[in-house]
């Protein structure tokens, strides 16, 4: 059984096939980057002391971002839809109870949503908590120097990666501009896309088609 920073890797035939079909699916930086989201995950529900399924939190982990990956990648559906649904059907392959199944659906289909994963079960808590330390550095300080250069080490991040995953974000996002509405991948296409033109909400609101200056309510009577 191996260790990475004092956090055992779930070695089960489910997580073996997990692993080998996330690292032929997907590029070595999505790999790795999915690899250092569950060991995150883990040192931060082990440091919160929280109680959680390792093997849940492994596979929300590593199917987190198969959604930007063909042939995951759906025509219209967000890709953390796409992701969730991947690792629905994957675990339903192995007779996995429904119930877990929708904490690691909601781990991944929420994983990109601030404020609220971290309210939810521990599973869905901890993959956005990998999520977040692994791209844009929250709680850095709360892990070891030790811990993250033992995750580094097996799990190396590329030189360019913060510059890489960004790419790796609108690569599986471009052709359906619509699915960023309200979610984080539009800063990626407002970046990365010349053509992308941002949706506002305030905008759908006000040029819906409701009329309100000729709708009315039912007449009020009086006995």
């Amino acid at each position: 059984m191996k260790t990475v920073a004092g956090i055992l890797i779930p070695d089960s035939q489910m997580a073996r096939a997990a692993t080998q079909l996330v690292r032929d699916t997907e590029s070595d930086l999505l790999f790795h980057h999915s690899s250092r989201v569950f060991l995150f995950g883990a040192l931060a529900g082990q440091r919160k002391q929280l109680r959680f399924d390792s093997e849940l939190l492994y596979i929300g982990a590593m199917f987190h971002d198969m959604g930007l990956q063909a042939p995951y990648s759906s025509p219209h559906d967000r890709f953390e839809v796409d992701g969730a649904n991947a690792a629905r059907d994957f675990l339903r392959g192995y007779h996995i109870d429904e119930a877990d199944i929708d904490q690691v659906w909601d781990a991944i289909a929420l994983h990109t949503t601030p404020g609220i994963p971290q309210h939810k079960k521990p599973v869905v808590a901890l993959v956005t908590a990998g999520v977040e330390m692994d791209v844009l550095g929250l709680d850095y300080d709360g892990f070891s120097a030790a811990e993250r250069n033992a995750v580094i080490a097996v799990h190396p991040r590329e030189s360019h990666f913060k510059e890489g995953i960004i790419d790796a974000f609108a690569q599986g996002t471009k052709h359906k501009p619509e699915s960023t509405f309200g979610n984080v991948k539009a800063d990626v296409l407002a970046l990365k896309d010349p053509g992308y033109k941002r949706v506002n909400f305030c905008s759908l609101i006000l040029g819906s088609a409701w009329n309100d200056a000729h709708v009315h309510g039912p007449a009020c009577t009086h006995a």
